[in-house]
């Protein structure tokens, strides 16, 4: 299995299990000129019933194929080295992109979620992707883990460990989490997902089985149309991954440098999305198996 690691958000490997880990920070900003205070509706999705579960499209408007760009410099922000830190890097500062200002930032410390994240638990839509439970979430040491492997208590399923920031949903912004794989498996998943009704939908960053590549994809109109991005990309390393949303653009970086973007108005979200941070595997399927 694969386990997710953050070292603002972290997911730590065990033995037979996958993690994703979750290191550095995860932060949001949003444009000055805007200063759109956030929605804070406090909306709790501990059962994860707002996920459809549905990643099917119905037509594929744009898949591009892309390597990491040898831009010379980061453009966006990544964050500060620190040698303390279990990914090498702090959260970068409030004034780490121009034009926009920072309105939350997490490293992770302590033990518990952060005030203001929410854990899932149960199989909403009847999914066979999307068996989580809460234990399969953990903090601590700096990192958020996310695990996925067979439980027992669940007929020895694979089961995954999912959470959002329900409570600080935004319209516009950007956000930035860092995070690395321990191997592959399951698909790990950075996204941006409304509060009520879908699409719209934002993957930042998915891997869908593999440790070697990931996918950005805009899910958009109701008929779930789809523009895709691919990065091949080292997922075992520690990166930090953002999106850069505006009324007309998505912007995907990766260690500070852009790697695909959308442009348009109706492929453009533009109601309050939250961030979403998930594995999920399909082994009944026969695919995002660990």
């Amino acid at each position: 299995m694969r386990w997710p690691r953050v070292r603002a958000i972290l997911l730590i490997s065990k033995a037979r299990r996958l993690h994703t880990i979750f290191g550095v920070v995860t932060f949001a900003l949003v444009p000055v000129a805007s200063l759109t205070p956030l929605s804070m509706s406090h909306v709790v999705q501990s059962s994860g019933s707002n996920h459809a579960g549905v990643r099917v499209a119905s037509s594929v408007l744009k898949l591009n194929r892309l390597r990491p760009t040898r831009n010379p410099s980061p453009i966006y922000p990544v964050g500060v080295h620190e040698q303390s830190n279990p990914s090498g890097m702090a959260p970068p500062g409030p004034q780490s992109l121009a034009g926009y200002r920072q309105t939350y930032v997490t490293d992770f410390m302590g033990t518990a979620l952060p005030s203001g994240w929410s854990a899932f638990a149960g199989n909403p839509s009847g999914d066979p992707g999307s068996q989580w439970a809460i234990d399969h979430v953990s903090v601590g040491g700096g990192l958020l883990q996310l695990s996925t492997y067979q439980d027992p208590r669940y007929a020895n399923n694979w089961v995954s460990g999912g959470l959002c920031q329900c409570a600080l949903a935004q319209t516009y912004g950007a956000y930035f989490v860092r995070s690395r794989m321990t191997g592959p498996g399951p698909t790990q998943v950075e996204l941006l997902w409304p509060l009520s009704g879908w699409p719209p939908e934002v993957d930042f960053n998915e891997t869908y089985g593999p440790s070697n590549l990931t996918i950005a994809t805009d899910h958009f109109d109701s008929t779930n149309q789809q523009i895709h991005n691919n990065l091949n990309i080292d997922m075992t390393q520690w990166h930090t991954w953002g999106v850069v949303w505006t009324p007309t653009s998505l912007t995907y970086v990766v260690d500070g440098r852009i790697w695909g973007s959308v442009t348009g108005t109706v492929e453009i979200p533009s109601q309050p999305l939250a961030l979403h941070i998930q594995q999920q595997t399909w082994c009944s399927s026969g695919w995002a198996c660990p």
